[in-house]
């Protein structure tokens, strides 16, 4: 079912000389894939809907000036078929399809764990295009409509670098800056990558291209040119998560005090983080990204609010609480 999906979406694949489909084609695509892969419900569904027709933007990039370097159907012909990602013990822990529990193997189990983070950037499938122009707030009720929850920073860094430790947010700094400056020195002697101690090119979804005339942030001019999720199996953490670093970053929660925090059950969510890299980093390092650094408060907002940042290289992954 999924190669067959795959196959559909690799038609949108934009090449030179291709016409492009349009968003809402390929949209409603990409919607029919969620349903069957992840089960989810008319009503569920008809909820994704609402939110992709709201923004007008979000979806696998703009097909105009998008470039895929890779296929869905090639990816699937990489890495051995999609078959490879089934992990029924990890479907038996999370109840969700394609999600990885979040624990520390030096003291658990995958059983042990209490929460569970997509494996592949939203929407959640090996190889497909991630959903990118997606603001904070809409990645949150994305995620709320499959039944899930957006991810805390921590989560998302424990992930990363292997193992889920116990949340270490600074809350009595005062602000986003300080916190994020008594985090960062806390683990800089330890940096770390999914893959390993040392950063490293070729191995991730990092050398794609910037659209030529791309200024930034413009619809019409900045083409989402990533590679479908899952596509390199070397860019994995300890704890099987995909595409930590490369193809597009990812919206996450920062709780700026215990009562935003999703991972406890808060609706009242935080600050926006921004988490990993994305499909140029071979050629083009912005910032850092090791696992467990986080950015400064680049257009910061609250998460929830409606005009939270949006970009053509930036998406989301969600995560879930085990109950």
């Amino acid at each position: 079912m999924i190669r067959a999906f795959a196959l559909s979406v690799g038609l949108v694949a934009l090449a030179a000389g291709v016409e492009a489909q349009s968003l809402q084609q390929n949209n409603e695509v990409l919607f029919r894939q969620i349903q069957q892969v992840h089960r989810i419900s008319a009503a569920q569904l008809n909820r994704i809907r609402q939110i992709f027709a709201r923004s007008g933007w979000m979806g696998q990039g703009n097909p105009g000036p998008t470039r895929h370097p890779m296929t869905p159907e090639q990816c699937a012909a990489r890495v051995g078929g999609t078959a490879v990602y089934n992990n029924p013990r990890f479907e038996a822990i999370c109840g969700a399809k394609y999600m990885a529990p979040l624990y520390d193997p030096r003291t658990q189990q995958p059983e042990d764990a209490t929460a569970c983070i997509d494996q592949f950037e939203f929407p959640n499938m090996p190889c497909t295009y991630p959903v990118t122009w997606v603001r904070a707030n809409e990645a949150a009720e994305i995620c709320s409509a499959m039944g899930k929850r957006l991810c805390d920073a921590h989560e998302w860094e424990g992930a990363c670098a292997g193992a889920l430790t116990p949340p270490d947010y600074p809350f009595g700094a005062g602000s986003v800056a300080a916190m994020r400056s008594i985090h960062n020195n806390r683990y800089a002697g330890s940096k770390s990558w999914a893959y390993g101690p040392n950063f490293r090119t070729g191995v991730c979804a990092q050398d794609s291209n910037k659209s030529a005339g791309c200024n930034g942030g413009d619809f019409n001019a900045c083409g989402t040119n990533t590679y479908p999720t899952g596509a390199f199996p070397g860019c994995t953490s300890g704890l099987k998560v995909y595409d930590l670093h490369g193809n597009a970053a990812e919206h996450m929660n920062l709780p700026m005090n215990p009562s935003q925090m999703s991972s406890n059950g808060s609706r009242t969510l935080g600050v926006t983080e921004m988490k990993g890299s994305w499909f140029i980093w071979d050629k083009y390092r912005a910032h850092e990204d090791w696992c467990r650094w986080r950015a400064p408060y680049w257009h910061g907002t609250n998460v929830m609010n409606t005009s939270s940042h949006r970009n053509y290289h930036l998406g989301f992954r969600c995560c879930s609480t085990v109950n």
